[in-house]
């Protein structure tokens, strides 16, 4: 009769998911809804973010009341994470001015990164905020606002990222947390001095018009009576700072501790490791993790599960028209003709950079290749190619972290990707890397409810919430793989390195 519960809530690129949870760590309910991607044209990346931000957060705290039947007055905190970093524009009301830019998979401020590189100097941008500017920056996505949009930046009050903007509609205040603001808010994070800078912020906006900098469990406000209105929830239930999905998701499965790495394996790819000292790198991204004295390691790739999509869609239209039909699916059917595909898929070596690429190359301008190609190679030939070549790519962020003498004691693979055995295989095979799978992979919504109970105490630490992870299985890596992969890793970087100008020409 006195249980307490636990909410939290993640906002990712095609879907949003919610889960109720108990002090026990067992999940009582859950829903998930699907939403659009707006691509208005090449490069460009948005969501409606009083659509799908507000309106998926709504919709789901209100199913799930529906569907468990708990009384919200028993929920004793919340928590929320979203894609990061995502740039909007809100006026003194907090009405969105335009649809939310997301992300480093939105690439359309090239030009504003050499802007601000030559106003502010990219060595200082680096030295304050231990970051370069990248496709995931918010600083060039507002210059780029003030360039083409100059009546929207002129009304903004604030330029929030997802997770401000569901914070703010619930409690009034907008907020970050410093992963968050480290991570993506480049160049205005100051990173030894873990606030906003205000010289790298006065070229282009006030310190006013970012939110406040808070840790992640830190309480950011309670709900409000408005609030409570539009989700159901109880007025006066506290709301924490939140984070972005991947950190969350990294808490999910018990990373936190130095020596732990997550690999999450989703439409993109991304890596976070956890570090004794903050550590810096130009190839690489560096920020405090979610908790005082607590640092991190991390970084991504534009493109991956999308390339597996792609392939379907481009090469295999007739199982798509089967799983349509719901006759068959075709990604199993894909897998399946790839199974007796050698490593190194006899001689054909892909970049997968199809949408520009982050970490480590840095490089928006940067292009998909297939190298190799000869008459022997088939549709599943393309599709291995895409798997070892994200995973040469995950193997060229690793290989700097090995570089700075970082010990992997703990990787473990999470996201919708963990189900295909031969994308896991490869990565293990070519990083030379254990991973771990856990059993139930429940996500970001999951992070932030343990980050909620945390928040208020009812959790005491990661290492209780650690037990509420099951390893279901390793992948181990094949010897003899990794030494046909580490030849194929030479010809890879080379073949970067020796296209990249033409790329940039194309």
């Amino acid at each position: 009769m006195n249980e307490k519960y636990l909410l939290g809530v993640d906002i990712g690129t095609y879907q949003s998911k919610g889960v109720l949870v108990n002090l026990k760590g067992e999940i009582i309910s859950s829903y998930i809804v699907s939403h659009d991607l707006l691509v208005p044209q090449k490069g460009l990346a948005e969501h409606d973010a009083e659509k799908v931000w507000w309106g998926d957060f709504n919709l789901i705290t209100k199913k799930i009341f529906e569907k468990s039947k708990v009384d919200p007055k028993k929920i004793i905190a919340i928590g929320c994470s979203a894609i990061a970093p995502a740039v909007l524009p809100i006026d003194k009301q907090g009405n969105p001015l335009r649809k939310g830019i997301l992300y480093g998979i939105d690439t359309r401020a090239k030009e504003e990164i050499t802007e601000l590189e030559g106003l502010l100097g990219k060595n200082n941008i680096y030295n304050k905020s231990g970051n370069r500017l990248s496709t995931q920056s918010v600083g060039p996505k507002i210059l780029w606002i003030k360039k083409n949009e100059r009546h929207i930046y002129n009304k903004a009050s604030k330029f929030v990222t997802a997770s401000s903007f569901i914070v703010g509609r619930l409690t009034g205040n907008y907020v970050v947390d410093h992963y968050t603001a480290a991570a993506g808010f480049t160049p205005f994070y100051n990173l030894s001095k873990k606030k906003w800078d205000k010289e790298m912020c006065e070229a282009l906006i006030e310190i006013e018009q970012l939110p406040e900098v808070l840790w992640t469990t830190d309480i950011a406000g309670h709900v409000s009576k408005e609030a409570s209105i539009y989700t159901g929830l109880s007025p006066g239930t506290p709301v924490i700072t939140g984070t972005a999905d991947a950190a969350a998701e990294a808490i999910s499965i018990g990373i936190g501790k130095p020596g732990d790495t997550m690999l999450m394996y989703g439409s993109s790819f991304f890596f976070i490791s956890i570090t004794k000292k903050m550590e810096e790198d130009k190839r690489i991204e560096s920020a405090p993790f979610l908790f005082p004295e607590s640092y991190c390691l991390l970084g991504g790739m534009s493109t991956a599960g999308t390339l597996t999509r792609w392939i379907v869609d481009n090469t295999a239209k007739e199982l798509t028209t089967k799983e349509k039909n719901q006759d068959d699916d075709s990604f199993q059917q894909l897998i399946q003709e790839a199974e007796n595909i050698p490593a190194g898929s006899e001689g054909l070596i892909a970049l997968p950079y199809f949408s520009g690429e982050r970490t480590p190359i840095n490089d928006p301008l940067a292009k998909g290749v297939f190298f190799g190609l000869s008459l022997i190679h088939t549709r599943a030939h393309l599709f291995c190619a895409l798997l070892e070549g994200i995973g040469h790519g995950v193997k060229s962020n690793l290989d700097i972290l090995e570089g700075k003498g970082y010990q992997f004691k703990n990787v473990t693979a999470i996201g919708g990707g963990t189900k295909n055995h031969l994308w896991t295989q490869a990565i293990s095979d070519i990083c030379n890397q254990t991973q771990n799978i856990p059993k139930t992979i429940i996500g970001a919504s999951f992070g932030s409810a343990i980050l909620a109970g945390l928040g208020t105490g009812e959790i005491y630490s990661l290492e209780d919430a650690k037990k509420w992870v099951e390893t279901e299985r390793k992948v181990e890596p094949n010897k003899d793989n990794h030494i046909v992969y580490q030849k194929n890793h030479e010809i890879f970087l080379s073949l970067y390195e020796n296209t990249k100008e033409l790329m940039h020409k194309l």
